[in-house]
């Protein structure tokens, strides 16, 4: 069997399939990496925001639940209450929600970029055949999650029960304080344990995101085939561009024979190289080269010429530079001035003597 042909996926994706499935909402990301910083954030702003929120929130309720007279219960009193609460709680809340929300977006952009798939969050009936979420809950992907989620509950055990250890001879005296600071000491037993999980789990994180890049970039792997059927769609079929090229070529020959009949002089090398000139005093600054060739087409210039009456004069430098130097329809440079006016001078006498 030729190679390419047996199917093997052993060629890296190519830019136009990652960008389709880029366009299907399929991209190189791991879902652990926004979970994971954006618990950190907010534990890290309950870290320095904390003591502020506490005082405020300890305000409004004192504000809100301090009469200094009992009101009627109505509708209108308890939508008063619930603004003269929630706006201040919102404020409150702002910084904390203001953090969450930017590490989320930040931690997102820097792993896929701004970019939104429509065809990705569009519905299709397809997401609720049965078969395919069966088999998609006992996939491999299915199995990896599975694993991750043990790996993460061992992990949160283990530093669990390192902390309370750590802090059991505190926990063992929490008899002896007040209602206050025992909450106080388990908040600070629960911030130890909460950082040093995200710590660990933010290592855990960037693995997932490495190995979610890495699995993403193997299910795009592409066959040789694929490579080629890609090419031939993008850029064309060789076979048909090579003979659209061909025709295009033979169009711009027969294009230039044409010209020939109309030159004035044609120099020669004398037998490889053919160059056709053609002055107009009236349309043109300078001679300019309305054909040219070598070889079989240098002949069929030469006869071209002859065929009308045409003088073909042989000039092997003068040849060899314009075949070289000037492309056709383009004007002869000013060095081959007086060479080519010298050589017109020569038809133009023998036309008048003819």
């Amino acid at each position: 069997m030729p190679e390419g042909e047996t199917g093997e996926k052993t060629e890296q994706a190519t830019p136009r399939k990652l960008e389709k499935a880029r366009e299907e909402g399929q991209v190189g990301r791991s879902t652990e990496i926004p979970s994971v910083f954006v618990l950190l954030a907010g534990v890290v702003s309950l870290y320095f925001f904390g003591h502020y929120m506490y005082k405020k929130m300890a305000a409004i309720l004192y504000q809100t639940f301090t009469f200094d007279k009992v009101h009627e219960m109505n509708l209108e009193y308890t939508m008063y209450l619930l603004y003269q609460m929630s706006e201040p709680f919102l404020k409150t809340l702002l910084p904390m929600m203001a953090m969450v929300w930017i590490t989320a977006l930040a931690v997102n952009f820097l792993q896929v970029g701004f970019y939104i798939s429509w065809e990705a969050i569009s519905p299709k009936l397809s997401k609720l055949d049965p078969i395919k979420g069966f088999g998609r809950i006992f996939s491999s992907r299915a199995l990896i999650e599975l694993v991750k989620s043990i790996i993460k509950i061992t992990i949160i055990g283990l530093i669990t029960y390192f902390v309370v250890k750590s802090e059991l001879s505190t926990i063992l005296r929490l008899y002896d304080n007040s209602i206050g600071e025992i909450l106080l000491i388990i908040l600070k037993i629960s911030y130890k344990i909460a950082i040093r999980v995200l710590i660990v789990m933010v290592f855990l994180a960037l693995f997932d995101l490495g190995f979610q890049k890495w699995k993403f970039a193997q299910e795009q792997r592409m066959t040789k085939q694929e490579i080629k059927d890609e090419y031939k769609q993008t850029e064309g079929d060789p076979i048909v561009k090579s003979r659209i090229r061909q025709l295009q070529y033979q169009a711009s020959r027969r294009r230039m024979m044409e010209e020939v009949p109309k030159a004035d002089v044609v120099v020669t090398n004398p037998t490889h190289l053919a160059v056709a000139l053609k002055y107009d005093s009236l349309n043109m600054n300078a001679p300019q080269v309305v054909a040219k060739g070598a070889g079989v087409i240098a002949e069929r210039i030469k006869a071209i010429a002859r065929e009308n009456n045409i003088p073909v004069i042989e000039n092997k430098e003068l040849a060899q530079k314009l075949y070289k130097l000037v492309d056709i329809g383009k004007s002869i440079p000013a060095e081959f001035y007086t060479a080519v006016a010298e050589l017109l001078a020569y038809v133009y006498k023998l036309k008048r003597k003819k």
